[in-house]
């Protein structure tokens, strides 16, 4: 039995501590975590190393699940306690029908979203940054634009080239649909020659990728929360116009 002296709280600190832990397994199990002691509720969702889509990669890897990650996104929008998503992305790129199946869930989600580019965005990366509803890159993150790619043997017939055309083309249009860079800038980016010595591609600095506008804004991560609680205050508040942010330029969002 406990002592009468004992205060009548002492529960709580066991209580702590279990979330806590729960907090750790969470991140340790799949990269995620979803902070409850904040001024809002937000999900961070790391999507880091190279994306795994139909093929294991090996385990010397370090890999972001897209079996894991999709169901994550389903429970974040229908929670009721989560009030918005946080994406933190170092990504070298990776599968990209997995990549671009994350993407697409992650635009068509109707809950705040937030993406913030650190060390790189590059490949399927791109269209990862750009389906938050406003995007952030560190100024010493870079972001790589490329043709689209794939490994092994690959027929040399009309029918692979139409193939990767159409692919590339979903590319392009999701990333143009989703930020505010044109599609012709970006087929431009894609197909630059004079940049990348064994490559095809432009490598874009945190600055121009803002310049370009495939990126929102230029900023860390205290800038890319600050922006996540105005897009969950801004509605909801009642007898206040809804409003964006204002470094938003008009950017084009489902």
């Amino acid at each position: 039995m406990p002592s009468p002296a004992q205060p009548a709280n002492s529960t709580e600190a066991p209580d702590e501590e279990t979330e806590e832990n729960d907090q750790s397994e969470q991140i340790l199990q799949s990269g995620s975590v979803t902070m409850t002691k904040a001024k809002h509720v937000i999900h961070c969702l790391t999507i880091v190393g190279q994306i795994e889509g139909h093929y294991i990669l090996p385990p010397q890897n370090k890999t972001t699940k897209y079996e894991h990650v999709i169901p994550q996104l389903v429970a974040i929008e229908q929670d009721p306690s989560i009030e918005g998503l946080m994406i933190i992305l170092n990504t070298v790129g990776g599968d990209v029908e997995a990549g671009l199946a994350i993407a697409e869930l992650i635009s068509g989600m109707k809950k705040p979203t937030v993406s913030l580019v650190l060390g790189g965005g590059h490949s399927i990366g791109v269209p990862l940054a750009c389906s938050a509803k406003q995007s952030f890159i560190a100024p010493s993150a870079t972001m790589t634009v490329h043709p689209v790619r794939m490994n092994g043997l690959v027929l040399g017939v009309p029918q692979t080239l139409s193939y990767f055309d159409r692919m590339q083309e979903r590319i392009v249009r999701f990333v143009t649909e989703n930020s505010q860079i044109s599609s012709k800038d970006f087929r431009q980016l894609m197909m630059n020659t004079g940049e990348l010595v064994m490559d095809v591609g432009t490598v874009l600095d945190g600055e121009k990728a803002v310049e370009t506008g495939l990126i929102d804004h230029l900023g860390g991560l205290n800038e890319a929360i600050a922006c996540l609680y105005e897009m969950i205050e801004g509605p909801s508040k009642p007898n206040e116009k809804s409003k964006t942010h204002s470094k938003a330029g008009g950017k084009k969002k489902k």
